[in-house]
């Protein structure tokens, strides 16, 4: 069963005088398990696809599908409550809350789910634990250096026990050893959890580590290579 499904997409903006036609006609699947790489220059289509995927933006033709939802068919609270469920999103710039702790970011996903407290904070701990962090649980984001931080951005975007992570170039302000750490990490969580781990990213370690690197060029699908 395909975990995403893309027909047709095509993204157009038409914010200058001159539209920008940011993807056209892109269909695409990502199976279960998939730890997948968008690639390509800068202005491929990279961004826009993830954003796509995640329901932050709306096709101008085409359909996204995640699991058995077209996206397009839902509400905007509709939308919000199904992402807040099902996909689980790591930022370049981390994108945690500065006055919680790691705990307090892991945990404010499913504070919005209205998870009991107790669960929360067994889940947050394990999560940590899982990331190799859980001695920071106590600390503020400012306590914490930018791989440790990238790391609890993992366990709270795997915290709502998401089918489908995306991640925007998640390696980005790392060090190669934060990096490399970081890629370890989300591999052995693809492998223990099933999560689909899709990567948008110009990182050649993460390319490297992907099972399937998709490749966009001015908004088309260049390539599809699966990899062992």
């Amino acid at each position: 069963m395909s975990v995403v499904e893309t027909k047709g997409v095509s993204k157009t903006y038409h914010e200058s005088t001159v539209p920008v036609h940011a993807l056209t006609d892109v269909s695409m699947k990502l199976d279960e398990k998939e730890f997948a790489a968008l690639v390509g220059p800068s202005g491929s289509g990279k961004s826009t696809m993830l954003n796509m995927i995640g329901g932050l933006d709306a096709p101008t033709k085409g359909s996204v599908s995640v699991g058995t939802r077209d996206l397009a068919a839902l509400s905007v609270p509709q939308l919000v409550e199904f992402r807040l469920h099902n996909i689980g999103f790591v930022f370049q710039a981390f994108n945690l809350i500065p006055v919680l702790t790691a705990r307090e970011n892991v945990e404010f996903i499913m504070l919005l789910q209205k998870q009991k407290k107790r669960e929360r904070h067994e889940r947050a701990e394990e999560l940590l634990q899982a990331v190799g962090i859980a001695d920071r649980a106590d600390h503020r984001p400012s306590q914490l250096s930018g791989g440790e931080q990238q790391r609890v951005a993992v366990a709270r975007a795997l915290a709502s026990r998401p089918t489908l992570v995306l991640a925007d170039e998640p390696t980005a302000n790392l060090d190669s050893h934060a990096a490399e750490n970081l890629l370890d990490i989300m591999a052995r969580l693809n492998e223990e959890y099933g999560t689909v781990f899709l990567f948008s990213t110009h990182d050649e370690r993460v390319i490297r580590r992907a099972r399937r690197v998709i490749t966009l060029h001015d908004g088309r699908i260049a390539s599809d290579e699966r990899h062992d």
